[in-house]
Order: C-alpha cells, then structure tokens, then sequence
C-alpha cells in the first residue's frame, strides 16, 4: 500500500510539472484568448492514457505499478481530463451510451456551474 501511494504521487508530481512546463511552453510560442495550453494538455493526456493503457494491457502489466505511476499518477497530475475521457470510452465499448452521454452533458454542465458557484461565493 505503502509503495503504491508512493507510485502514484511521484508520478503525479512529475505529470504536475510537465503540466506546467507545457504551459510554459505553448503560452510563450502561441500567446492567444483561447486557453491553447489547457486544450492541447487534455487532448495528449487523452491520447497518452490510451497508448499507456493499450501497451500495458498487451505487455500484461495491467496490475503493476507502472499502472500506479503512470495512469493514476502521472496522468492525473498532468491532465483528469484523460481519465473522464477514458472512462467515457469504457462505458461506450460496453454498450452504455445512454450513460456515457448523460455523464459527459453532467459533468460539462454541473462543472461549469460549480466554477461559477465557487467564484460567487467568493463574493459574498
């Protein structure tokens, strides 16, 4: 238990950084009004849980701890996006679209209004 935790929060601080460092990067190179940055981050961590996902599954490293360290750590530190987008996979491939469907509208829509609450409370 003790080693997994570990697993999971250096790869979680290494995903943190390179979130940031592609930030960095993307915000120097192409200085625009639409948030670049975080859009190309949750697409690759999209793509990057998929091939992580498919190389261990075909490797059968699906309960080692490279799991740990590189989808619940690493992706999670650099994007949750990748997770909401793999899950949403799953429920598609085991023919539970309804669910799917009604997941992501939920999530996008009560999200959305939880920033907006959060921001309106601050002004109380």
């Amino acid at each position: 238990m003790i080693k997994t935790l570990f697993m999971i929060g250096l790869g979680g601080a290494i995903g943190s950084i390179f979130r940031y460092l592609t930030s960095i990067i993307v915000n120097k190179y192409w200085p625009n009004h639409f948030p670049l940055a975080t859009f190309l981050t949750n697409i690759f961590g999209c793509f990057l849980i998929g091939l992580i996902i498919g190389f261990l599954a075909k490797n059968n490293l699906s309960d080692s701890e490279w799991k740990w360290f590189l989808i619940t750590g690493f992706c999670g530190g650099y994007t949750t996006f990748s997770a909401f987008g793999y899950e949403n996979i799953q429920l598609l491939q085991s023919n539970n679209a309804a669910i799917a469907f009604a997941y992501i509208a939920m999530s996008i829509t009560v999200g959305l209004l939880a920033v907006w609450f959060g921001l309106f409370v601050t002004k109380l």
